[in-house]
């Protein structure tokens, strides 16, 4: 039992009020999506190490929090 794994998008009140339609097939789109993540390796592997945070404390790290 528990949680359904898979949630399906339901685009009919988008269709219906505002006539939007897509231009990418699903099955199209996740091959580029996919494709794309392939090919730019370098971008996704920084994210996915944590690297850049090191790049924000360093930046912005000491500064004060508005309130």
């Amino acid at each position: 039992k528990g949680h359904d794994r898979r949630y399906a998008i339901d685009p009919t009140k988008i269709k219906n009020e505002l006539g939007w339609e897509p231009e990418t097939k699903f099955e199209n789109g996740i091959k580029e999506t996919v494709k794309w993540y392939l090919e730019n390796k370098a971008w996704w592997e920084n994210i996915v190490s944590g690297e850049y945070q090191s790049y924000y404390e360093e930046m912005y790290g000491s500064r004060k929090v508005l309130q």
